[in-house]
C-alpha cells in the first residue's frame, strides 16, 4: 500500500492548496440527520459537492480500489457474492473490534481522500462558487476540521434519526444506537457549528433553510477565508 499512502499525502496537499481560493464548507450530522438531502439541495443551487460517503461506497463496490486490500486484510468472508464489501458483516466486526475499525480506516480513508481531492480540484476549476465536503465523521478528522472555513451541521432529534435509519437501512434499533454511540456527540457537533440546519419537518420546510444557507455562504468575503 506504499503507493496508496504516497498518493494520500499528495491528496492532502492538493486539498490544502484550495484554502483561500473559494469557501470550503464542511457538512456533517449524525446518521439519519439528512446530510445527503441538504447537500443535494445545495448542489442544485450551484455548489460543488464532494460526498465522502458516496465515495466510500464507490471504493468498496465491486471492482473498487479498496476491495483487494480489504480481501487481503480481512479475508474473502467480508466480500459479498457481487464482489463488494459486505457492509452488515463489516459493521458488526468494527463495532465489536476497535483494531478492525482502525485497519479498515487505514485502507479506505486514504482512497476516499484521494478521490475527494480529485473531485474538489475538478469542481474548483469548473468555477463553482464554493465547495461542500459532506463528511459523516468530520468532527473526528483533523484533516477535514483543519481544511474547512465553515461548518454546517444538519440536526434533528435522536429519535427521528433512529426511525429514519431503521426504515432506510433495515437496521434494528440497537444497531442504530450502536452507530450513534460511535459518532461524535450531538452536543459536540452543535457547539462547533457555524450554522445548524434543523431537519425534522418536510422537504418544503427544509428548502428555504437551505436556500438561506446558500445565500449566506455566497456572501462570505475572501478576506474572511484562511490564506493558502
Amino acid at each position: 500500500m506504499a503507493s496508496t499512502h504516497s498518493n494520500h499525502h499528495s491528496a492532502k496537499a492538493d486539498l490544502k492548496a484550495l484554502k483561500g481560493l473559494l469557501p470550503l464548507v464542511g457538512l456533517t450530522g449524525g446518521i439519519g440527520s439528512g446530510k445527503t438531502t441538504v447537500s443535494d439541495m445545495l448542489g442544485a443551487l450551484g455548489a460543488g459537492i464532494i460526498d465522502t460517503d458516496r465515495i466510500s461506497h464507490q471504493v468498496t463496490a465491486p471492482g473498487g480500489e479498496a476491495i483487494p486490500f480489504i480481501t487481503e486484510v480481512f479475508g474473502v468472508e467480508l466480500i459479498d457474492s457481487q464482489g463488494a464489501l459486505n457492509r452488515p458483516k463489516m459493521r458488526a466486526l468494527v463495532f465489536a473490534d476497535p483494531k478492525a475499525r482502525r485497519s479498515l480506516e487505514q485502507i479506505t480513508h486514504p482512497l476516499i481522500q484521494q478521490e475527494a481531492s480529485k473531485q474538489a480540484l475538478a469542481l474548483a476549476n469548473s468555477g463553482v462558487p464554493y465547495l461542500v465536503f459532506v463528511v459523516p465523521l468530520l468532527m473526528e478528522s483533523n484533516l477535514w476540521i483543519n481544511l474547512i472555513d465553515y461548518l454546517v451541521v444538519v440536526d434533528c432529534p435522536q429519535e427521528t434519526q433512529i426511525q429514519r435509519v431503521m426504515h432506510r437501512n433495515n437496521m434494528t434499533r440497537s444497531e442504530v444506537e450502536s452507530v450513534l454511540k460511535a459518532q461524535t456527540s450531538r452536543d459536540h457537533r452543535l457547539a462547533a457549528a457555524t450554522v445548524v440546519i434543523e431537519n425534522q419537518g418536510s422537504l418544503d420546510e427544509l428548502k428555504p433553510k437551505v436556500f438561506n444557507l446558500h445565500q449566506e455562504i455566497l456572501a462570505i468575503q475572501p478576506g474572511r477565508l484562511s490564506s493558502s
